[in-house]
């Protein structure tokens, strides 16, 4: 494997050794005409092509610190980590712990009873499908501080459903950090434990956690009028939403897992993650799930484009937060998948830098 750091300049020299020259020669040079062209304070890209790989970084890590992003540079991935809670989820169905179809309410932990609706109760696997209902964000309730226990139950128990569970999709941040509160009490653990026990560990993604990362070699964001954002330290109840950090490095690996197609190892796993579980068709309504593509299908914690055109099959999630937006997309049946991040919350570059990767994947996995 190798990975390739291409610096800022547009005349950057090319990787000595090139392992799939194709795939150097169309990531590098789409990379670094999108960074020039919008002017973001940093890029990291990432990309894998039947099993090759490459990274090229340009730009700064931090504005003044002329440190160019590689494959190494810590990176807070948002919502990325939703993808990840949606593999706990179908480790422990994997194993027998868990039936996706099972409610929730007994396994909530800090809500006391989740709202019902149409007597519809919310089911895991309407959390990791985006289709439980529950809203967007946690709303301010005087005296609690926010994403405390007493404030989610607060919220949970208070406010009624958007529509019946598994009836529509309406994105939802307080979905999936329940949902990572009910593994968290299912599996008797806390939930960053089981989440590298179950599903960082087993795929060998060493540089991604929770923790805070230290150093020089970090992606610092910002804002939209280029103020540094702070991220703070880590909410405990928030992890199944956000939260995570890793690498290019490790979204290589990652990307290779996700498309071991024909391996016997942890091929139930993949199946159970990847699979669309709850179609486009017939559901109402469909709120927040087409920033980065046309949602037709949700896997679990998945978006899943079907094909258009020249563009095959993608499997893709998007991330936000503290400044830095991110990407992951892949093309399951063609060996291609590509990761992508840019340190500012510039608004046109991030829905503008989806479409530009499920291009790429289009270009380098033409149907």
């Amino acid at each position: 494997m190798r990975y390739a750091f291409a610096a800022i300049a547009l005349l950057a020299a090319a990787p000595a050794a090139a392992s799939d020259p194709v795939l150097d020669e169309a990531v590098e040079f789409t990379a670094q005409i999108f960074q020039i062209d919008t002017g973001v304070p940093g890029l990291v890209i990432a990309a894998v092509r039947n099993g090759e790989s490459a990274v090229f970084g340009f730009g700064e890590v931090a504005k003044g610190s002329g440190e160019e992003p590689d494959g190494d540079t810590v990176i807070g991935v948002g919502s990325l980590t939703k993808s990840f809670t949606g593999l706990a989820l179908a480790a422990l169905a994997e194993e027998g712990t868990v039936s996706l179809t099972e409610p929730v309410g007994p396994h909530a932990g800090v809500v006391p009873a989740l709202p019902e609706k149409d007597g519809q109760q919310i089911r895991l696997i309407d959390l990791a499908t985006q289709a439980s209902g529950l809203p967007r964000e946690l709303v301010d309730v005087e005296g609690v501080e926010k994403y405390s226990d007493q404030s989610f139950a607060a919220n949970l128990s208070e406010n009624s459903l958007l529509f019946a569970p598994g009836s529509g999709i309406a994105y939802s941040n307080v979905g999936f950090d329940v949902l990572a509160m009910a593994l968290s009490n299912i599996a008797g653990e806390a939930y960053p434990d089981l989440l590298k026990a179950k599903v960082l560990d087993r795929i060998g993604l060493t540089a991604t956690s929770y923790d805070r990362p230290a150093g020089e070699n970090v992606m610092v964001g910002y804002d939209w009028n280029g103020n540094e954002m702070d991220p703070g330290e880590p909410i405990a109840n928030r992890s199944g939403a956000s939260g995570l950090y890793t690498t290019a490095n490790d979204m290589v690996r990652y990307l290779q897992w996700n498309l071991d197609r024909f391996s016997t190892d942890d091929a139930e796993l993949r199946a159970i993650s990847h699979a669309a579980w709850l179609m486009r068709d017939g559901l109402q309504p469909v709120l927040g799930m087409d920033e980065s593509g046309h949602m037709d299908a949700m896997g679990l914690g998945w978006v899943i484009m079907m094909p258009e055109g020249d563009r095959p099959l993608i499997i893709q999630k998007a991330g936000g937060t503290d400044g830095v937006f991110s990407y992951t997309a892949f093309a399951p049946s063609r060996g291609v998948g590509i990761f992508i991040a840019i340190n500012q919350f510039n608004f046109a570059a991030g829905a503008e830098m989806a479409q530009v990767v499920n291009k790429l994947i289009g270009t380098l996995a033409p149907r």
